[in-house]
């Protein structure tokens, strides 16, 4: 059976990316294993203006959409498998697939990403990218001079409410506790925010809307008086899931080292703990979550899976 050079496990913008550069880099055997079309979250984004270069309404899917083409073009594999667990004995990995079978690789570049935590309000799926969003940097701009809510009381949440406050005419920051769990500083700046205001003990109960969007919020104390809220945007930071269950062991630990949120620890390289092994995107500590940035970890990680490959077959 071939050993694969080098494995891609996601086939977002940081595992196209890496396809990119692994094959034109001059791998030869490289696969990427992605369950579904390649593309990531982004796909479901409905106007993308800030990736450089690009100009003029387009979409998530429209930006990502020539990304496969590209790296088939010089050699890239495309597996439409669910890959369940990444294990590593001597110097092969292997990658284990949801059908039984498995495949050798040299090295690994892994690109699962994580998933926004849903805040689980009646409408947040429906209207999930027509006026509810999970970042505020890639949708903040098309609410200038508007009204939107902000829900969840970390760090995240509040650095997101104090970013579009500077964008938007108000922001209603909505935390079901009456303190924050976020930097003592952070919360003084929230509160000496004039265009922010506070509904705390309180929960987001339904979200409302047209064919148009969103046109407002439902939230309920814990009294369980509501409150309708007149908005177009609401942003939810309630948290992220990291997508690392590939790289959970039969024993039940992880095959390289994470922090305690469960994202991956890599160092500027994007190596891990484990030789041949690196990790990209979302999934990494640290990680900005956007798009160019995913793009640019794939890169580094590929160039490093050539060296490593190169030094380890010669």
């Amino acid at each position: 059976m071939t050993i694969l050079d080098c494995a891609i496990i996601g086939g977002g913008p940081a595992g196209l990316t890496a396809g990119l550069y692994t094959t034109r880099g001059g791998l030869e055997n490289v696969t990427m294993f992605e369950k579904g079309m390649p593309g990531g979250q982004i796909t479901n984004s409905s106007e993308i203006e800030n990736y450089p270069g690009v100009t003029g309404e387009i979409t998530g899917m429209d930006l990502m959409m020539p990304w496969p083409a590209q790296c088939q073009k010089f050699g890239l594999k495309h597996e439409m498998v669910n890959v369940v667990r990444v294990t590593k004995s001597n110097d092969l990995f292997t990658i284990h697939q949801e059908d039984g079978t498995t495949v050798d690789a040299h090295s690994v570049i892994m690109g699962t990403g994580s998933s926004p935590r849903r805040a689980g309000f009646t409408g947040e799926k429906d209207f999930l990218g027509r006026g509810v969003s999970t970042c505020a940097t890639c949708d903040g701009f098309f609410y200038k001079g508007k009204e939107v809510v902000v829900i969840g009381g970390g760090d995240t949440a509040l650095e997101e409410a104090l970013y579009l406050a500077k964008i938007c005419s108000k922001v209603y920051l909505v935390h079901r506790r009456d303190t924050f769990r976020s930097a003592p500083n952070t919360v003084e700046r929230i509160k000496k925010s004039e265009n922010i205001e506070l509904i705390l003990n309180s929960f987001p109960d339904e979200v409302y809307g047209d064919s148009a969007g969103v046109t407002g919020l439902r939230v309920k104390n814990r009294d369980g008086e509501s409150r309708d809220i007149s908005v177009p945007g609401i942003f939810t930071f309630v948290g992220n899931d990291v997508n690392n269950q590939t790289l959970i062991q039969e024993d039940g630990t992880f095959l390289c080292d994470m922090n305690e949120q469960g994202q991956v620890i890599v160092d500027i390289s994007m190596k891990t703990s484990v030789a041949g092994l690196f990790a990209t995107g979302d999934m990494r500590i640290a990680a900005p979550k956007q798009v160019i940035s995913a793009a640019g970890d794939g890169a580094v990680a590929a160039l490093q899976a050539i060296s490593y490959v190169d030094e380890l077959l010669n």
